[in-house]
């Protein structure tokens, strides 16, 4: 039987970033728990990109989503999840703590991050055929932004 080693991917990588700029609130999918009222919630996703021809290194672009919820309201609350779009795109600027070494889960080798910038402005997103993505989730607020991440799979 053949051992197939297990890689870091980019969804990983996105998400331990994220996770050094907001916190431990971030995923690919948004937990059914009340917390994420109180803090918001950042999911990650693949969107695009590719690898370098000669070097071992992945260029992707990363979609974000920057979620907020109110517990007490069916007003969205739109300046938390824009709160969180705009430490994400601070993080961007942030060159002294770039290249990032990024610890990933057990089983799976370390990255580093040599480079993470915005490639979209973060934006309340349309849903086509009618109105704000807002008007079908209720008091959830959602602000969108696309990264593009350079980065390299290193040894444990």
């Amino acid at each position: 039987m053949v051992t197939i080693a297990k890689h870091a991917t980019t969804d990983l990588v996105a998400i331990a970033w994220l996770k050094g700029l907001v916190g431990d609130i971030v995923a690919t999918t948004v937990p059914r728990t009340d917390a994420v009222k109180e803090t918001g919630f950042v999911t990650v996703h693949t969107s695009g990109g590719g690898t370098n021809l000669y070097v071992p290194m992945r260029m992707p672009v990363v979609l974000v989503d920057c979620w907020a919820a109110s517990a007490d309201s069916v007003k969205p609350p739109w300046n938390k999840a824009t709160a969180l779009a705009e430490a994400i795109v601070a993080g961007c600027f942030d060159h002294a703590g770039t290249p990032r070494l990024l610890t990933l889960p057990a089983g799976y080798p370390n990255a580093r991050v040599l480079s993470a910038y915005t490639v979209q402005e973060p934006r309340r997103p349309v849903v086509p055929g009618g109105g704000e993505a807002s008007a079908d989730l209720g008091s959830w607020a959602r602000i969108v932004l696309a990264l593009q991440l350079h980065w390299i799979e290193v040894g444990s």
